[in-house]
């Protein structure tokens, strides 16, 4: 078993990971503005409010931690259309030497089907509402995963599609190959099954899949 940090351990699919992280019997910190709002109790959870953006916030997190889960979000009111969105990059800029402070050496992180050079994929048709809707968030967390790839650490990126509140199903498809990648439907609760499963797993080492449902 693990030591496992959650940034943004409190909403969404950090809160599912908490979630499936104690279920295979990890023990796991939430770590969130909100955190001791977390819905859970269990002796292999702890509950650590703190800011993203802050050194001394994230040093004093990830400093037992053996696999760091960056699951960040930005609130529904956030203002996609206008921008500017800067917590992804800004954030991950505090992690990286917090990490390298603490001798962590695995880092998972979820961007989004549209960041990277999953970009060119979306259909042209898409591509300019797309860009309308959520370019800001998706410009930044395309720098936050070029600084997670330019650092030394055993990284793995996630990209899942438009996201569900549906139940785990296990079944989801994980594309890697740039010329197969498409967005399509997940749900928080397979994203988190995805990313607990990388815990141990090298298969998708250095790589950025792109998460989608796989249907019958």
């Amino acid at each position: 078993m693990a030591r496992i940090l959650v940034i943004g351990g409190s909403k969404g699919i950090g809160l599912e990971t908490v979630k499936r992280a104690l279920a295979e019997g990890h023990d796991v910190t939430a770590f969130a503005r909100s955190a001791s709002d977390v819905p859970i109790t269990s002796e292999k959870l702890t509950k650590l409010n703190g800011d993203a953006l802050s050194t001394s916030d994230v040093e004093n997190a990830v400093v037992d931690a053996d696999v760091v889960i960056q699951a960040l979000g930005v609130p529904l009111n956030t203002k996609l259309l206008t921008g500017p969105i800067t917590l992804f990059s800004e954030a991950t800029k505090v992690l990286l030497p917090a990490l390298e402070k603490a001798g962590a050496t695995r880092l998972i992180a979820v961007t989004g089907y549209g960041a990277g050079d999953s970009e060119a994929t979306i259909p042209m048709l898409q591509r300019l509402p797309f860009n309308l809707v959520f370019g800001h968030a998706y410009r930044d967390k395309s720098i936050q995963e070029a600084l997670i790839k330019d650092s030394d650490l055993d990284w793995i990126i996630a990209r899942p599609g438009v996201l569900t509140n549906g139940r785990e199903s296990g079944r989801y498809q994980v594309i890697t190959d740039p010329s197969k990648m498409k967005n399509g439907v997940i749900s928080r609760a397979d994203v988190a099954h995805f990313l607990v499963n990388q815990i141990h797993d090298d298969r998708y080492l250095k790589t950025a899949p792109v998460l989608r449902g796989r249907f019958p």
